[in-house]
């Protein structure tokens, strides 16, 4: 009997089990630092309000879908300028703060893994100098004055921040692996069930006896 063919269908329908019995692994980006950092008082606006992870940033055509970065005060009011730039592992935007007192960083980044990651970032303003303030905005404002968050910002530097969510590439790439791994299985085992081998031919077969 030979075992080889035997040996493929028990291995592809080992990794069949495998790859239906567990989901594809984490890797979703962590935050490493940020400006300003979590907690910070900050008394003058820094160039640029920014999040850096450990992995590069998944910004699918440049549109920014799934990114978002909002800067709002203890009322509600949004300080942010609308636009947001993704460059590699890094997310950052620009904004104008109002009065002195305790505002929020709400972010939305999507993974290298294409699951989208979220959190907040409390910090204090507290400005020391002839900072120019502004009274925010009661919703999320366009990007430069643009269209309303929704529609993706064309700008070859800043892209416009939206709400949506996307399809995990992780989870597409472990689903296509499935399917990959079943339909070899079933060509494996339909070529072993079909395949006649010689030996099978001619079993149980010898001399006849002779008759006396």
């Amino acid at each position: 009997m030979r075992r080889g063919p035997a040996l493929l269908v028990a291995i592809a329908l080992a990794v069949v089990t495998v790859l239906s019995t567990s989901g594809p692994a984490s890797a979703h980006n962590q935050i490493v630092s940020s400006t300003p950092r979590p907690g910070e008082t900050l008394t003058t606006l820094p160039a640029r309000f920014e999040i850096d992870t450990n992995n590069v940033l998944l910004d699918i055509g440049g549109t920014g879908r799934g990114f978002a970065f909002e800067i709002r005060d203890a009322r509600g009011r949004f300080y942010e300028d609308g636009c947001v730039s993704i460059v590699d592992d890094n997310m950052f935007t620009t904004a104008r703060l109002g009065s002195p007192g305790k505002y929020t960083i709400i972010f939305q980044i999507v993974s290298a893994d294409g699951h989208a990651v979220s959190g907040t970032i409390p910090f204090t303003w507290a400005p020391t100098g002839q900072e120019t303030v502004t009274r925010g905005v009661t919703s999320p404002p366009g990007c430069d004055g643009g269209p309303a968050p929704g529609k993706p910002h064309t700008d070859a530097t800043s892209t416009q921040t939206t709400r949506t969510s996307t399809v995990p590439l992780a989870d597409i790439l472990w689903i296509g692996g499935i399917l990959v791994a079943v339909a070899l299985a079933a060509i494996i085992t339909l070529v072993v069930v079909t395949r006649r081998r010689p030996e099978d031919e001619v079993e149980g077969g010898g001399d006849e006896p002779r008759s006396s």
